[in-house]
């Protein structure tokens, strides 16, 4: 029979939210915005948590690759939109996934600063190796210039999370539209604003980021990929 009567609290589950995958605890200061533990759920947070990963940035950046790559050179341009896809996208998602597995990262969105730090560096590094790979083997000049942006936004934001944590999701989103805005001539995109809204109040409902980094991801999102994309493409 268990020592614990019925109902009882267990000791051994009592930190299992500080406790990492070495088995030693850990406050994970970047759990929440400020350090404290996530608050209780709530109907919104059930919307929010599907907003956060229907738009990861992976989702925007499959997307925004297909689109810029058919208004480029169409069907052309989509087979070169997924090959960037692949460096941008895929292989960032099984490193994190793997990762996951092993016990490496404790979510998905790497809510830990560090893990985020670490993991960011395997994603310049695929996302600079396709950007590469699609010059030496001729991609047209709007599509390197697409995973180019993505590159200089990645590395810009890795600069700044060594200090602060900063909205990844919100600065792909914004990113992307402001790369739309471009590729099509016109504000068209910009219908897509209330979603780069609806994704940063998702991260904030969230506690993963406070208002202040959603806001500064966007902003850097948009300016750094839409200036590099302008100027390479």
């Amino acid at each position: 029979m268990s020592p614990h009567r019925a109902g009882a609290p267990d000791s051994r589950t009592a930190a299992a939210g500080t406790t990492t995958a070495a088995g030693t605890t850990d406050p994970v200061p970047d759990a929440g915005t400020d350090g404290t533990a996530a608050p209780p759920a709530r109907p919104e947070r059930g919307f929010a948590r599907f907003v956060t990963d229907a738009f990861e940035p992976k989702n925007w950046i499959i997307a925004l690759t297909v689109v810029v790559g058919w208004q480029v050179a169409g069907l052309t341009g989509v087979g070169w939109g997924l090959f960037g896809a692949v460096f941008a996208a895929v292989f960032p998602v099984l490193f994190i996934t793997f990762g996951i597995r092993r016990g490496t990262w404790a979510d998905r969105h790497l809510g830990v600063r560090q893990q985020r730090l670490v993991a960011m560096v395997f994603i310049i590094s695929s996302v600079l190796t396709g950007t590469l790979l699609m010059v030496l083997l001729g991609a047209p000049q709007a599509m390197v210039a697409l995973i180019a942006a993505m590159v200089a936004t990645l590395v810009v934001l890795m600069a700044i999370t060594v200090a602060w944590k900063v909205s990844v999701h919100a600065a792909v989103s914004a990113g992307s539209v402001a790369i739309l805005t471009l590729v099509f001539h016109g504000p068209h995109p910009l219908v897509l604003l209330p979603l780069v809204v609806l994704v940063g109040w998702s991260r904030i409902a969230l506690r993963d980021h406070t208002p202040a980094q959603v806001v500064t991801g966007a902003l850097l999102g948009a300016l750094i990929a839409g200036s590099t994309f302008a100027l390479l493409r």
